[in-house]
C-alpha cells in the first residue's frame, strides 16, 4: 500500500464507523458529546453540592440534580445505542499509539476503558439509586429528615465515582482518540 493514501485509508476507516465528531479528533459525535457533558456535570455536581450544604437550597439541589440526571440518561442512552449499532471504537483508536487490536484489554487503551467502566457502571447505578431514594423519601418540598444521613453519604460517594468516571473518561477519550 501506498505510504500517501494511508491517510486516506484511515479516514473512510473513521467514517464508516459512525458519524464523525465536532471535537476535531477521532472520536465519533456521541464520543464527543459525552466527553463535553461531562465538563458541564462535573462543575453542576459541586455546585449542587454547595447549595444545599451552605446555602439550605433543598429544591434548587432538587432541581439541578433531577436536570442532571436527565441530560446524563440521555447522553448515555444515546452514547450506548451510537456505541452498539454505529460506531466502532476499535477503528477509530486503531490509529492510537497506545492502542493495539491484537492485545485491545492490556494496552495502555484498554486498561484505561477497564479502569473507566469500573468507575461509570457502579456510579451510574448509585446516582440512580439515590435519586430515586430521594424522590421516594423527602417530603415535598424537600427538606432535611430521617433520609437525610444516608442520601447525604450515598450522594458524596456518588459525586466522587461521578467526578472519577470523568476523569478517566477524560483519560481514555485522549489515550484512545487524540493520541
Amino acid at each position: 500500500m501506498d505510504i500517501f493514501r494511508l491517510p486516506q485509508v484511515i479516514l473512510l476507516a473513521q467514517e464508516s464507523s459512525g458519524s464523525r465528531g465536532f471535537l476535531g479528533t477521532r472520536g465519533s459525535l456521541m464520543l464527543d458529546v459525552v466527553f463535553l457533558a461531562m465538563f458541564v456535570i462535573v462543575p453542576c455536581l459541586a455546585a449542587s453540592i454547595w447549595l444545599v450544604k451552605q446555602r439550605r437550597q433543598y429544591l434548587l439541589h432538587k432541581r439541578l440534580q433531577l436536570a442532571m440526571a436527565a441530560v446524563l440518561l440521555t447522553a448515555v442512552g444515546l452514547f450506548e445505542i451510537d456505541l452498539q449499532l454505529f460506531t466502532n471504537w476499535e477503528d477509530r483508536a486503531a490509529a492510537s499509539p497506545y492502542f493495539d487490536a491484537a492485545h485491545k484489554w492490556s494496552c495502555p487503551v484498554g486498561i484505561s476503558l477497564i479502569v473507566h467502566l469500573c468507575f461509570a457502571v457502579p456510579t451510574f447505578c448509585l446516582w440512580i439509586l439515590v435519586v430515586v431514594q430521594a424522590l421516594r423519601k423527602f417530603s415535598r418540598p424537600p427538606r432535611p429528615g430521617p433520609h437525610s444521613r444516608w442520601h447525604a453519604r450515598a450522594g458524596w460517594l456518588a459525586a466522587a465515582g461521578m467526578t472519577l468516571t470523568a476523569v478517566t473518561g477524560w483519560f481514555f477519550y485522549w489515550l484512545a482518540f487524540v493520541a
